[in-house]
């Protein structure tokens, strides 16, 4: 509340003009109703200034101190409050002027669609303001001011004529959302990393083609909105984005999926109208906890079947590329409720099915899996056709010499670890044995020091080794499809893992404390098992992000639940815990 000394000494002559900023545009009861509730609404009025009397609404004595009695507490005018909100949107402003400096308890200004071509170095007074909204104006930059307020948490500037961002913003250090998209930026500050709280950053309808690696230190960013730009790739640090959970890269100029190594929180991929040709295993093994991912619109003439990776993909949008088939393994994901193929040459599939919609395209695609089809790598291994049951001598001697660091085995007739493996294991980093007839791993595999991918998906394993505890870089392992009653112990003591597939096995029980021991597991995925229980402690694993448990005899969670996503499973979870 302000006191009555405010006024002190101030032109009292404004009570005796009752109709001077009715005239403005501004009737005095309006200001009397600000004083008291502290927000001024003045939008859509056809102003071509602002009236001084909002300027001083604080500092001149208004009308109602004319008459001054003590019986009216309506009327107790003393006792008004400082002006925090003030919206002049709609109007026909060129100008602010100066007199903004005068209203520093402002915690709001909306001054949105007007005609502003500036904003007044007395921005910088303005100490408190936490929301901002100059957007829909003809601003053609931001003054160095703006980085003095240092309270901001909002910045709308978009719709504008920017044609950069003043190295000052990367001063709002509290910064949580940031739009500067339809304008006409063609970059970013360098240090935009700096923005470490930003949660939504809005800059699509621009013309920037590449974006800062500083990017990649925004640690808070959720939302990342670049669509309709001239993006021809994206950083490789833009793959630290860990809290990222909707990315927006529709409408630019990309040749390939960006590898998103670290993004483990990424619900929502938005890829479409690009030039993306392929996608590779590489790209799908760090998609694991993404929902929904849009592919619409590309040159994409083929789908790995790594696709299955996705484990949590509920929607699926491949319109208007080159497919001629689909993997068959695609219809072995749980979660899938909807793809769309239009556009797309198809060969493979008869129109009626695609027709009948993605649950029936799916049953069709899961008809088709038999054995799966031999595919050697990395070179033909079998001049018959036929499934590898070794590797020629002449292709180590080749992988020795160049220091090879992914191994894809899959998809052969293997019984067991190759014997020559072992002359890779200072090299090789990725290794695939997944789709073998394996049904123990020797443990010679503890040997493999460098090993951060392992895929043994679609095997007769029942165990893993013990030695395998060595794999401290191990971040991702797939045990889907084997026959494992268990969570193998071993798994447990792999420190550095992240993801782990253990669905369709025959696991009946939760080992909480084990899954505790992994402070950095994110993906958590035991759908299609044995499990009848889920132990409340499973709540306590912090850094899951993405767990499934569709398709077990469980009772609790319930499905109802389980759709819900993995937030609400945990704290379900967590609730369940007797103290």
């Amino acid at each position: 509340m302000s006191s009555r000394g405010r006024f002190a000494g101030r032109g009292g002559r404004a009570g005796n003009r009752p109709d001077a900023d009715d005239k403005s545009g501004v009737h005095p009861s309006i200001l009397k109703q600000a004083r008291r509730s502290g927000q001024l609404n003045l939008s859509g009025r056809n102003l071509s200034s602002v009236p001084d009397s909002v300027w001083r609404i604080n500092m001149d004595v208004p009308e109602e101190a004319c008459t001054v009695s003590m019986d009216n507490a309506e009327d107790r005018w003393w006792e008004q409050t400082d002006l925090t909100k003030l919206i002049l949107a709609s109007n026909v402003l060129t100008s602010l002027g100066a007199g903004i400096a005068q209203l520093t308890a402002l915690t709001v200004l909306d001054v949105h669609d007007n005609r502003l071509v500036s904003l007044p170095e007395e921005l910088r007074a303005l100490e408190n303001l936490q929301k901002l909204d100059i957007s829909r104006n003809q601003l053609q930059e931001l003054p160095s001011c703006i980085g003095c307020l240092m309270s901001l948490v909002s910045l709308h500037a978009e719709h504008n004529k920017l044609s950069e961002l003043c190295p000052e913003v990367v001063d709002l250090r509290k910064l949580e959302e940031l739009d500067v998209s339809h304008n006409e930026l063609r970059e970013l500050p360098k240090y935009i990393g700096l923005l470490s709280r930003l949660i939504r950053l809005n800059v699509s309808n621009n013309k920037i083609a590449f974006l800062p690696p500083e990017i990649g230190a925004m640690d808070g960013l959720r939302y990342f909105d670049a669509t309709h730009n001239q993006l021809v790739r994206l950083p490789d640090e833009f793959g630290c984005l860990r809290n990222l959970e909707q990315l927006y890269l529709r409408h630019n100029q990309l040749a390939y999926l960006p590898v998103l190594h670290s993004c483990v929180s990424l619900k929502e991929l938005h890829l479409g109208n690009n030039a993306i040709m392929g996608i590779t295993p590489e790209h799908l093994q760090h998609l694991s906890t993404v929902t929904f991912l849009d592919l619409r619109d590309n040159k994409i003439a083929k789908l790995p079947d790594e696709i299955t990776l996705l484990q949590g993909l509920e929607r699926l949008d491949l319109s208007n590329n080159d497919l001629s088939a689909l993997p068959y393994a695609l219809g072995t994901i749980n979660s899938l409720k909807s793809v769309v193929l239009d556009g797309n040459p198809m060969k493979s599939i008869r129109r009626d099915i695609i027709m009948r919609g993605t649950m029936e395209l799916k049953k069709y695609l899961r008809s088709r899996i038999e054995e799966p089809e031999s595919i050697p790598v990395p070179t033909p291994a079998a001049k018959d056709e036929r499934k590898a049951t070794e590797v020629p001598p002449d292709m180590w001697e080749m992988a020795i010499q160049a220091g090879v660091s992914t191994v894809n085995l899959s998809k052969n007739m293997f019984t067991q670890i190759p014997s020559n493996l072992i002359l890779l294991e200072g090299t090789v980093a990725e290794l695939n044995l997944g789709f073998n007839k394996i049904t123990s791993l020797s443990s010679d595999i503890g040997l493999f020091l460098k090993l951060a991918f392992l895929d043994l998906r679609n095997n007769g394993l029942s165990s893993l080794p013990n030695e395998m505890c060595s794999l401290q870089c191990l971040r991702e392992l797939v045990l889907s499809y084997n026959r494992f009653a268990e969570v193998p112990r071993v798994v447990y003591e792999l420190r550095k893992l992240e993801i782990l597939f253990i669905n369709d096995n025959q696991v009946s029980t939760i080992d909480a404390a084990g899954f505790q021991r992994l402070p950095v597991l994110a993906t958590l995925d035991l759908q299609n098992n044995n499990i009848s229980q889920v132990p409340p402690e499973l709540g306590n694993c912090v850094s899951i992000k993405s767990l499934q448990l569709g398709g077990n005899p469980c009772r609790n969670p319930r499905p109802a639940l389980l759709a819900k996503g993995t937030p609400a499973v945990m704290e379900y979870l967590r609730s369940r815990i007797v103290t």
